[in-house]
């Protein structure tokens, strides 16, 4: 059975130029679900927190394809 990476790949930043825009994107939703962040490594934080700061930027994402889609129309 061969072996499949796409998970490691997955995490990673395919344009090198969109890590500061995607850090700040980060501590944005963090801020917005009380979550504080500090740069470099978070090993600290709880599943919770990080699952809610994913979620948030999930969240963001969507409402921000959906703004783009209405105004299209």
């Amino acid at each position: 059975m061969a072996s499949n990476n796409n998970s490691s790949r997955s995490s990673k930043i395919m344009v090198p130029e969109a890590r500061a825009a995607m850090d700040k994107f980060k501590m944005e939703a963090a801020n917005e679900v009380g979550v504080t962040l500090q740069k470099g490594y978070n090993g600290s934080l709880t599943s919770k927190e990080a699952g809610s700061i994913g979620g948030q930027m999930v969240k963001k994402m969507i409402q921000s394809y959906e703004n783009g889609l209405s105004s299209n129309q």
